[in-house]
């Protein structure tokens, strides 16, 4: 199963916002030149972040964004959840797939999802972030502002 970029995204701006000091916001555009994406395209994720209440975004001069949450409390399978559309390996009916009844590739594959499913809903966003990658995402410090 590989995820969508939506979601790497979702999880590196979560990350971020996990990881920088409470006293900081930080922007769209900061973790977009951090991360080499798309400005655009991560608009679109924080938008969906804030929906969930798991990014809170502040408008003016000292705005930016921040976790809307504590970070125990995002947890990973949720997150894809919310960023996918759709957890379903494959669809055997969309084009018909003619061993549809008889082919048993797609109760194989539904129980690899139901096992990374679960694997996923015993970790948050605060079991991600070692020591470490905390120090990482700040080495190279985020442009001004942050």
């Amino acid at each position: 199963m590989q995820l969508t970029k939506h979601t790497d995204y979702a999880f590196r701006v979560l990350m971020v916002l996990a990881a920088k000091p409470a006293s900081h916001n930080v922007t769209i555009s900061q973790i977009a030149e951090r991360f080499d994406i798309s400005h655009n395209h991560l608009m679109k994720v924080v938008q969906k972040l804030v929906q969930q209440g798991w990014v809170k975004s502040t408008r003016g001069a000292k705005g930016g964004l921040s976790l809307g949450c504590d970070a125990h409390s995002i947890n990973l399978l949720a997150v894809v959840e919310a960023m996918e559309p759709t957890l379903t390996p494959i669809n055997c009916h969309q084009p018909e797939c003619i061993l549809a009844n008889q082919c048993r590739l797609q109760t194989i594959l539904d129980q690899a999802q139901q096992q990374f499913s679960q694997h996923l809903a015993r970790f948050s966003l605060a079991d991600v972030l070692s020591p470490t990658s905390r120090d990482l995402l700040f080495a190279h410090r985020l442009p001004p502002g942050a």
